[in-house]
């Protein structure tokens, strides 16, 4: 068995050289080959399961899933969240890092259909919070920020993104936000955007960097009044609207 794996199950696919998509035998001949009860091998399949190594079908049995590190991350992260939220910090910095680290080398792998689809989810967004009422967008919120790292060629950089993301949604943090502060957020997103669009990578970065500091200073519901792009509709208005939906 391999070092720290400790599993009989994962050792049988690693030794075997199975795939993505290859087929397992049934538990009974895994049981016998690998000399384990059944309920032990069980066991060892709902763990592969839970972290994505293998699907379990009624029709096609046991097949060898993609790797994906989301699964993994995920479940510790939601788990650590539940123990103590204050450790949704710990990550959002972590994935800070982690996205500054990556985003020169993502955005020079990006396509011309991948920019088209960036300044697509900023019209969204700005076209979301100017509806009346306004609508969250959330799902273009997260869209955006893992549109930019989608070509990297590294599983355990999008599973750590991917998993902020998640968390994000666990927290909460999808379904409320003051109005002022969404348009800030995504003021930056253009401003991003544009300079990714128009070559100037440091910029983007920049602005980048800017922008992660922006949920630290998360507002609560405020009731500040103003006008944004000629309307008279007032801020707290606007906000009240924004608490009665959901991410849209």
């Amino acid at each position: 068995m391999l070092r720290g794996i400790e599993s009989d199950l994962l050792e049988y696919i690693i030794e075997n050289g199975l795939r993505t998509g290859d087929r397992l035998p049934p538990l009974e001949e895994l049981s016998a080959e690998l000399q384990i009860s059944i309920g032990k091998l069980r066991e060892q399949l709902e763990v592969a399961r839970a972290l994505g190594f293998v699907e379990v079908k009624p029709r096609t049995g046991i097949r060898v899933s993609p790797f994906s590190f989301l699964p993994a991350v995920r479940f510790s992260l939601l788990y650590a969240l539940a123990q103590d939220r204050k450790l949704f910090d710990a990550f959002s910095d972590l994935r800070n890092h982690v996205e500054f680290a990556f985003f020169r080398e993502a955005v020079a792998l990006l396509t011309d259909e991948d920019l088209d689809h960036l300044q697509s989810l900023v019209e969204r967004a700005f076209a979301k919070l100017e509806d009346h009422p306004p609508r969250i967008p959330h799902d273009e919120h997260r869209e955006l920020h893992l549109t930019i790292y989608r070509r990297l060629d590294n599983p355990f950089v999008k599973g750590l993104l991917e998993a902020y993301w998640d968390a994000y949604e666990a927290e909460g943090l999808s379904v409320f936000s003051d109005y002022d502060y969404l348009h800030e957020v995504w003021t930056y997103h253009e401003r991003i955007v544009n300079a990714i669009v128009g070559g100037d990578v440091n910029e983007a970065y920049a602005l980048l960097v800017q922008h992660t500091k922006l949920l630290q200073k998360r507002p609560q519901a405020r009731t500040t009044r103003g006008r944004v792009n000629g309307d008279a509709a007032t801020m707290d208005e606007r906000t009240l609207a924004l608490q009665q939906v959901v991410p849209s």
